[in-house]
């Protein structure tokens, strides 16, 4: 089994956005978004089009369809189109994008081409995305791996109008994220993981600092420690990586890092309060969350983002023995906090605590933390959507509308100050959680408000779109590496009302 992914580089360029018969002729494939109000119109346009009309005219005509066909006296190219709705959201591109890719993979065609002739840069953007998806290895250990096909040239007939470095860099960060979330627990225990971490921390200049157990033990970081206890090994740790770009924006008082903070926990049995097997099976995934700000790490600075970064990955496991800790414990956090345990299950949020905790003494200019923390945000929304949670609720508008940009959507929950009535603990200042998981995932973001500063603008994301069946918009997989689109989306385009919020 590869011990990181493969590194891919694009095979894709940009050129006039005219289709001509000797352009098409060096294609195996072409795929065509157009939107559905113009596509009889737009598809008489191409070159030698009467069979593809014919296909066309047999198809139900509706936003979303996809059918195949062929140009005439043009050999051995395969057509798709993609029937695109007239006012199509970033996410449904991305998905129609998907299913047309799709029908396209099993002729493994080795030159393709993407057009859109009204969409253009964002239309070929989401083909580029889903063709780097469905081409990327995944994690085996089969003595005769599966073939994947990537085609070996992409021509983009869109004038330079997509940006294809961006898409590029957010899939490989993406890929990142859905490669490590993807290795089995043996192989991504929290030392294997801080060796993977190492490798591309010197191949991408991060600077990276481990905080140990010992070291954690003695900065006072108990509620993270108090999930490794259990554990036979003592490889559990904290770590920090710096990017800090070469290219610096030039202000008259640099901005200082935002805070990318990852839940890794690379097992979770559940503890002492033990999940049931089928409740078990897939916990090797409980580490997406560092995955994500690890690949939206990787993706920012592959684009050369001219702000600092920094990566806080609190990498442990959650096992049970006789070191595990106990429900009714009081432990105290690195901030001072002290928890009463109600839920040894609820190992995520003990974890976080103490991460936030120490990305907090930097004052950043912002903290996002991402988990797949809560089964009551999954039962919210589904595996569609990912729960989003902060501080600052004027941020509202720019969260939601960085998921609508990205495709990968969130949905903002109310986070009342009454909340904390309930954790309100009789020998400790915050009770962990509820023992009966009503509201679990508004109750968790109102545990981990408690260490977090308030003049520090925080994004919480409870990642419950890390995992679906049958993958999610563009991408085919079950692990999606749902939050790095989401996050680099946010930090590009709408890092002014972040950074805006700072001042309460």
């Amino acid at each position: 089994m590869l011990f990181l992914p493969p590194a891919a580089q694009s095979p894709a360029s940009s050129t006039k956005p005219e289709l001509t018969v000797d352009a098409l002729e060096k294609l195996d494939a072409l795929l065509v978004m157009v939107p559905h109000a113009q596509a009889e119109r737009l598809l008489k346009s191409l070159p030698r089009a009467e069979p593809l009309l014919k296909s066309f005219a047999a198809i139900p005509r509706s936003a979303g369809a996809v059918f195949d066909g062929v140009l005439h006296r043009i050999e051995g190219l395969s057509v798709v189109i993609g029937v695109l709705g007239d006012e199509a959201t970033p996410f449904q591109r991305l998905s129609l994008a998907g299913r047309m890719v799709k029908l396209v993979q099993a002729r493994a065609p080795k030159t393709v081409g993407l057009y859109a002739p009204v969409q253009g840069g964002p239309a070929c953007e989401a083909l580029l995305a889903a063709l780097r998806a469905a081409g990327e290895a995944q994690p085996s250990a089969k003595k005769s791996p599966p073939s994947i096909w990537a085609p070996e040239r992409i021509r983009v007939f869109d004038g330079g109008a997509a940006d294809l470095g961006r898409v590029d860099a957010l899939e490989r960060g993406a890929h990142l994220a859905r490669w490590l979330t993807a290795l089995p627990p043996n192989e991504l225990n929290p030392a294997g993981y801080r060796e993977r971490v190492a490798r591309l921390a010197r191949r991408h200049g991060w600077k990276m600092q481990v905080y140990t157990e010992k070291m954690l033990a003695r900065l006072g970081a108990n509620a993270f420690l108090a999930v490794s206890r259990g554990s036979a090994t003592r490889d559990a740790a904290i770590i920090r990586l710096d990017y800090r770009p070469k290219r610096v924006l030039q202000t008259r008082r640099p901005d200082p890092p935002v805070a990318l903070i990852g839940k890794g926990i690379c097992f979770d049995t559940g503890g002492t309060n033990l999940k049931p097997a089928r409740g078990m099976l897939d916990m090797h995934t409980d580490m997406a969350g560092s995955a994500v700000a690890l690949g939206t790490l990787l993706a920012l600075t592959e684009l050369e983002y001219p702000r600092p970064l920094t990566a806080y990955l609190a990498l442990a496991e959650n096992r049970i023995g006789p070191n595990s800790y106990l429900q009714q414990e009081i432990v105290r956090a690195l901030n001072g906090v002290t928890i009463q345990v109600t839920h040894t299950d609820a190992e995520g949020r003990m974890a976080l605590a103490d991460t936030l905790a120490l990305a907090a003494r930097e004052k950043p200019a912002a903290m996002i933390d991402f988990a797949t923390l809560t089964g009551a945000c999954v039962g919210a929304l589904t595996e569609r959507l990912s729960g989003a949670f902060t501080n600052r609720p004027a941020l509202r508008d720019a969260i939601e509308l960085a998921g609508h940009r990205s495709g990968e959507r969130v949905w903002m929950f109310p986070t009342p100050a009454d909340f904390d009535d309930d954790l309100d603990s009789p020998l400790a200042d915050v009770a962990q959680c509820l023992i009966d998981g009503k509201g679990d995932h508004i109750y968790a973001a109102r545990f981990l408000n408690h260490f977090v500063p308030a003049a520090i603008p925080w994004l919480h994301l409870d990642l419950s779109s890390a995992t679906r069946k049958g993958g999610l918009a563009h991408v085919p997989h079950e692990i999606t590496g749902f939050g790095v689109r989401y996050t680099a989306t946010l930090l590009l385009d709408d890092y002014a009302a972040l950074r805006a919020s700072g001042a309460r």
